[in-house]
């Protein structure tokens, strides 16, 4: 620019700055996505000889898949059927999300995601998912999980804790009625579930349902069983409700019909989720 005079003086432009700041923050922004991104992929383990297997393009022989998502489910698996010695544990999941703190009371492992094999029948597959999985992290896990699984007649069957509180229904629930099972599957689910399906406008999330759609999309046989309980900590009448569920597995999977009370008690314990009621 110049002055009446013919000066030329150096214009300064605050747009050029403002320009360059921007440029600057966009690029720490992009670092903080790219890092929590990282942070927040699931990452499976696997045991050693699971791991050269597949490294080497094998993967699982699995003919039955048996999902428990949450704590009832979970430890209804370890009550009736892990607490056998023909159990052993080839792997689990790692995962960092907002709520990913350690519950106290739980070992890491409880409060996980882990994976048990058959020793006499390798093809049955377990998996107890106690951990929360974050919304952008349920087809990550799903992908994962099921990428390492032979599809060939491969059935799936979940089972799924929910509070009576999320379930809707046109009649008044009896007490007496509580818990109860509702079951969703799909196209490819030849059989026929122990239970009436969940009515609409019912829905199931989480884990559950990115496992059925994904399920769907690959022509996998698959049922979930979700049970509606007013209990929220591991309750023994809860987990007994999920014993139909398994009952047709008879073949794969053998269930402890009256499991010891030393095995109850060290799974059916007090919760040290406090009331803040009075608070």
């Amino acid at each position: 620019m110049a002055t009446f005079f013919g000066e030329v003086l150096s214009v300064y432009s605050r747009a050029v700055e403002e320009d360059e700041e921007e440029l600057e923050e966009n690029d720490e922004d992009e670092q903080i996505r790219r890092e929590l991104e990282e942070k927040r992929e699931v990452h499976l383990h696997w045991s050693p000889e699971v791991s050269e297997s597949l490294r080497s393009g094998n993967k699982l022989q699995c003919s039955d898949f048996v999902l428990g998502v949450g704590h009832n489910a979970a430890r209804f698996l370890s009550v009736y059927v892990l607490t056998s010695a023909s159990w052993d544990a080839v792997g689990h999941a790692s995962v960092w999300n907002e709520r990913s703190r350690a519950v106290t009371g739980q070992s890491s492992e409880e409060s996980a995601c882990v994976f048990y094999r058959h020793k006499d029948n390798p093809s049955v597959l377990i998996c107890q998912l106690t951990c929360y999985i974050a919304e952008d992290q349920l087809f990550q896990w799903t992908e994962k999980v099921f990428d390492c699984l032979q599809h060939r007649e491969l059935n799936v069957t979940v089972l799924s804790d929910s509070s009576v509180a999320d379930y809707k229904a046109a009649d008044y629930l009896c007490n007496s009625s509580i818990p109860f099972l509702r079951s969703l599957h799909t196209g490819a689910f030849s059989g026929r579930p122990v239970c009436q399906s969940l009515e609409q406008p019912n829905i199931i999330t989480g884990i559950p349902a990115a496992v059925l759609n994904h399920c769907q999309v690959h022509r996998i046989a698959t049922v979930v069983y979700q049970c509606y309980s007013d209990v929220i900590g591991p309750d023994s009448v809860t987990m007994e409700t999920y014993k139909p569920a398994l009952a047709k597995l008879g073949k794969s999977i053998q269930l402890d019909p009256c499991p010891s009370t030393d095995v109850l008690r060290k799974f059916v314990k007090s919760t040290d989720i406090q009331s803040n009621l009075y608070i």
